[in-house]
């Protein structure tokens, strides 16, 4: 049985087809990332290594 993923996508994106952005999608305790004009490729973490990342960027590191 397949379940259904709802992917999200950042408010700053805007609304239209053309945005190309960042979408995100949780699934069995996993975090899913892909590009919205590459739907068919996705990446896959966890939520402690994300949070990790995103905290490195907002302190700009690299």
């Amino acid at each position: 049985m397949t379940t259904s993923v709802h992917w999200q996508k950042s408010t700053f994106s805007g609304g239209g087809d053309g945005n190309a952005c960042v979408e995100l999608a949780s699934a069995n305790n996993r975090i899913l990332l892909r590009e919205s004009d590459a739907p068919a490729e996705e990446l896959r973490t966890s939520p402690a290594a994300l949070a990790q990342l995103l905290r490195a960027i907002k302190e700009g590191e690299r």
